[in-house]
């Protein structure tokens, strides 16, 4: 009876209370914010920059939009808006004057061709460098980026030899050889960047159901290239329809010209039409912007695939 009431009142005994929090202690600190503060003076910063950054890349769309609106002595108001009524016969001189709208066929087609043979030759070329690890696709490699890094004014002499020889001055195909030959580095490496990306599980399932190296690559490999075709059909294209330097010496004919030589044939010494070049320099914006509205979420798609990889 004794050990039994021992036992009992042990376990019956309660616990002693527990000591209250201290109120006049000081809190500690977490530091949040300071944390705080510092990402929205970091985020200003960014924003500020954003700002000025887009201020620079519109103001020469502002000012061209302005100028193309005015009348060619219209000098007053510079680059801000007209002082006189607004006028479109800018447009009409640039038809007409300038043979824009066979400039812009002809740039279509040259960038047209020459971004569809640098998508097509690019992808086939990446592909096995980036599935076979060899000292030869190695040195490959490297000397795709050293082409990459030979500014094209550099050959241009030999260039214009080589293809006044082969008969390819003031044609199609010879501008289009050349345009491609410059983008075609930059769209192997991109091409093989994203495809070491991709998972070989997918091609290994495709061989084991009996699919040949070639099938495996237009039905397979292929169709999962969507962002970085979108990346590389922009670049190509921008950079091609806005080739100037080139174009000038291949394509010397007015029936061959292309929108950047054909826009800077509004400058003279003698004169020059600020106005008209200013509208065909719209009439050519609307063909890129039109491809950009329509490739916009591939392209940055592949921009963040390649920027993670």
């Amino acid at each position: 009876m004794t050990a039994t009431t021992v036992t009992e009142s042990k376990v019956e005994h309660p616990a002693p209370p527990t000591k209250p929090p201290r109120s006049g202690g000081r809190a500690r600190s977490t530091g949040r914010p300071k944390r705080t503060s510092r990402a929205t003076g970091t985020a200003l910063g960014l924003g500020a920059v954003l700002i000025v950054a887009s201020v620079v890349q519109l103001l020469p769309f502002f000012i061209a939009v302005t100028t193309a609106f005015k009348e060619r002595t219209d000098r007053s108001s510079q680059w801000l808006f007209p002082t006189t009524d607004i006028f479109f016969g800018n447009f009409a001189i640039a038809v007409e004057s300038g043979n824009i709208l066979r400039a812009i066929g002809n740039s279509v087609v040259v960038t047209g061709v020459s971004t569809v043979l640098v998508c097509v030759l690019g992808a086939l070329a990446a592909y096995p460098l980036a599935r076979r690890a060899s000292t030869l696709n190695s040195i490959v490699s490297f000397g795709i980026l050293g082409l990459i890094m030979v500014p094209p004014l550099s050959i241009l002499v030999p260039l214009y030899t080589l293809l006044n020889q082969m008969g390819a001055l003031n044609t199609y195909w010879g501008a289009i050889l050349v345009m491609v030959t410059h983008q075609l580095p930059l769209s192997i490496f991109l091409y093989t960047a994203f495809m070491r990306s991709l998972p070989q599980s997918v091609e290994e399932a495709a061989t084991i159901d009996g699919a040949n190296r070639l099938q495996i690559l237009f039905l397979v490999v292929f169709p999962m290239l969507k962002p970085v075709t979108a990346t590389v059909v922009i670049l190509t294209g921008v950079a091609v329809w806005n080739e100037f330097a080139i174009s000038g010496y291949i394509l010397t004919s007015p029936e061959m010209q292309t929108i950047a030589p054909a826009i800077a044939s509004f400058f003279s010494v003698q004169s020059s039409n600020l106005p008209a070049a200013a509208a065909a320099s719209l009439l050519a914006v609307l063909p890129v912007f039109v491809a950009y509205l329509f490739l916009q979420k591939y392209f940055i798609k592949g921009m963040v695939a390649g920027s993670e990889k």
